[in-house]
């Protein structure tokens, strides 16, 4: 009965069946990872979580722990002890009712109940066994004996006549001898096979870790691939529209114009052809003295409407006067297309880092800088280089190269384990002495790290701890230099920002890198990178 109850424990209360892979909620509940990531799943996007069984309630999806303790021991139970099952075998003696059976008996050839086998021989030659439908099938079907030995070469269970005669020159063990041995190569095969099952899930684990990473990473490029698309649409339809405004606009003012000089063209046709018909009716006059007492015919013709080439003329100045749109300044409004496109390539693609070198005369004497002029190295050996004003006293090193404008980054990689700052200073930065470390005076901002732990950022003596662990190898220095900003980024999936400086920088800076223990080396360095990393 222990052995039952202790069996109920061992099965998860959402398939009632024994536990695979058993993990265990905050609350203390355990389950099948299967089972419960099922419940889990339904749950997203109701607002939280809730245990199953205790419905305590988690405003995060619950991390998922596994129980080895509790794994180890139903692994052991279930090999121990089988799961008890009923065998549809009943009781021989028992005529009036049926009762489940509990043996069988080999030689009676049998099966016993609990009350019957409390009163069965028990001589040797009645074998008893787990409950059998054919206990015929335990006996030598030659013989008819009992199979009590096994013969290992022709794999095959004998009873003592086989072993006296066709088996009596073989490699003969006992049953109990040979099930034993068959058990311990199983419990390999078994224990192989267990090994096998947690390496498996182990790497499905993995898998649908990548695979959530893969769907937040998607998730997220969307979101952030639908944000530029919005923001694309916008800047086209405020296009769109100054461009159609400023078409509007210019149709209204040549309207008005073109508008104004037919009317003036109408006031000067109907004047003309007052005239005609008043010269058409002295033409059609017989009265010669009515004719020629007509005034002067020149006075008919209107001055500004000369005729022959100048009235032509004067017709083409009108024409003139009055042009079509002015479409260059459209065309220079739908320029703004290309300084759009080219604004969405900013912000999908950045550069990749060109080079950045060390300045060997700034390298402190307990520096290692490498024939490339790109890595830093701690070492307690002096280098023996001259001592000048340039050169740090501290382990620290300086860029050769300045930078008094525009948007740049820096990437740097670095051991784990290690002792390091890098940063941006001017180059009348200390070099010997308590502020001649980056960061200790207002000369220069810097990020510390100490072994698997961001420490600090610094800048005027004053420290911002940052309690940040180390997820990857590589650290970015981001500078924008008219914006007054100086970031640092963690390069790991998805980028972390670190910590951003805002400030005036009023000279020229240099990159600096310190070295207390381990190395850094220079990455790369690149231009006109994007906020949005």
């Amino acid at each position: 009965m222990a052995s039952a109850d202790l069996r109920e424990e061992l099965d998860c209360s959402i398939c009632l069946t024994t536990y695979t892979d058993p993990v265990m909620l905050r609350c203390g509940h355990n389950f099948c990872r299967v089972c419960i990531d099922r419940v889990l799943d339904t749950q997203d996007g109701s607002g939280g979580y809730s245990c199953p069984e205790c419905r305590e309630e988690f405003q995060e999806r619950p991390a998922l722990m596994r129980n080895l303790a509790l794994r180890k021991i139903m692994e052991n139970l279930l090999t121990t002890q089988p799961t008890p099952r009923e065998t549809g075998i009943f009781c021989t003696y028992c005529v009036d009712s049926p009762v489940p059976a509990v043996r069988s008996c080999l030689m009676c050839e049998a099966s016993l109940c609990d009350k019957h086998l409390k009163v069965h021989s028990k001589s040797p030659e009645h074998v008893l066994s787990d409950p059998s439908t054919s206990p015929e099938n335990q006996k030598c079907s030659i013989h008819k004996k009992v199979l009590e030995y096994y013969c290992s070469e022709d794999a095959t269970c004998i009873c003592v006549y086989c072993l006296a005669e066709e088996h009596r020159t073989h490699q003969v063990e006992s049953l109990k001898k040979a099930t034993e041995k068959k058990k311990k190569e199983l419990t390999n095969v078994l224990q192989n096979l267990i090994t096998k099952r947690e390496e498996t899930e182990e790497r499905v684990q993995t898998l649908e870790e990548q695979r959530r990473k893969v769907q937040e990473k998607a998730s997220g490029e969307a979101e952030r691939v639908t944000a530029l698309f919005i923001d694309i649409r916008r800047r086209l339809d405020d296009l769109e529209k100054r461009v159609l405004s400023d078409i509007s606009r210019q149709e209204k003012e040549k309207s008005l114009s073109l508008s104004a000089l037919i009317q003036k063209l109408e006031i000067q046709k109907d004047e003309l052809s007052r005239k005609m018909r008043h010269i058409e009716e002295l033409c059609n006059m017989t009265d010669p003295l009515t004719v020629l007492q007509e005034p002067d015919t020149g006075d008919l013709c209107d001055p500004e409407e000369g005729g022959g080439d100048e009235d032509t003329g004067g017709h083409d100045n009108q024409r003139h006067d009055v042009d079509g749109l002015d479409v260059t300044v459209i065309s220079d409004t739908l320029h703004t297309l290309c300084d759009i496109i080219s604004g969405i390539r900013r912000g999908i693609y950045v550069e990749e880092p060109a080079s950045l070198l060390l300045d060997i005369n700034t390298a402190s004497n307990y520096i290692h800088i490498s024939d490339d002029l790109k890595t830093a190295i701690r070492t307690h050996k002096r280098q023996n280089r001259p001592e000048t004003s340039e050169r740090f006293q501290d382990p620290q090193v300086m860029s050769s190269r300045r930078f008094t404008s525009g948007r740049h980054y820096w990437d740097v990689g670095m051991r784990r384990s290690g002792w390091w700052s890098v940063g941006m200073c001017y180059p009348s930065i200390d070099r010997r002495g308590d502020r001649s470390c980056i960061g200790y005076s207002n000369k220069a901002w810097s990020l510390w790290k100490n072994n698997c732990w961001y420490d600090s950022v610094r800048h005027g003596g004053q420290e911002i701890p940052l309690p940040h662990n180390i997820s990857s190898d590589r650290v970015r220095m981001c500078l924008d230099y008219e914006a007054g900003e100086l970031s640092f980024y963690e390069l790991c999936d998805p980028i972390r920002h670190l910590h951003t400086f805002t400030t005036t920088f009023t000279g020229p800076l240099h990159a600096v890198f310190c070295v207390m223990e381990g190395s850094i080396k220079i990455l790369g360095e690149g231009r006109n990178w994007e906020k949005r990393i």
